[in-house]
């Protein structure tokens, strides 16, 4: 048993309107220092789906002046995680990919939306679309592989 799993709530989902995140995903997260430490914020977590959002810091710009891919793509991931996380059993990424839409600059508020799309088995399927406010950004897709 992991220590996220030990320290779980029974549900999923939010207790009510505006409460912080519970269950699973949230336990997941709360144990994620490398999300956390970039400042990424549990929105929302449900089962099959999870938001998730991020400020572009000083640190994330690359050498054009827009922000390094690789934090678009961990946000895209994080996301992703809490959602295959959200109904308990431990699952990890089997694979993922990326395609980059619109350049993010600092300062920018990205918002990572994560839902199932298939589920069969030990394997799932998710998208990931990541936003800085109506604009799409990046999407993101995932494949998942519950441990056994």
């Amino acid at each position: 048993m992991t220590r996220w799993e030990a320290a779980r709530p029974a549900q999923a989902g939010s207790a009510r309107p505006g409460s912080p995140p519970a269950g699973p995903a949230a336990a997941m997260f709360a144990a994620d220092q490398a999300s956390k430490g970039v400042g990424m914020e549990l929105v929302e977590a449900s089962e099959g789906r999870a938001v998730l959002r991020m400020r572009i810091a000083p640190t994330m710009i690359n050498g054009h002046d827009i922000a390094h891919g690789g934090y678009v793509f961990m946000l895209a991931d994080s996301a992703f995680a809490c959602a295959c996380n959200s109904r308990g059993p431990v699952t990890v990424a089997a694979g993922a990919d990326i395609t980059f839409l619109a350049p993010v600059r600092l300062g920018d508020v990205l918002t990572a939306t994560a839902a199932e799309r298939v589920s069969y088995g030990r394997s799932g399927i998710y998208d990931v679309t990541v936003r800085r406010g109506e604009e799409i950004v990046a999407e993101f897709r995932g494949r998942s592989r519950t441990l056994g």
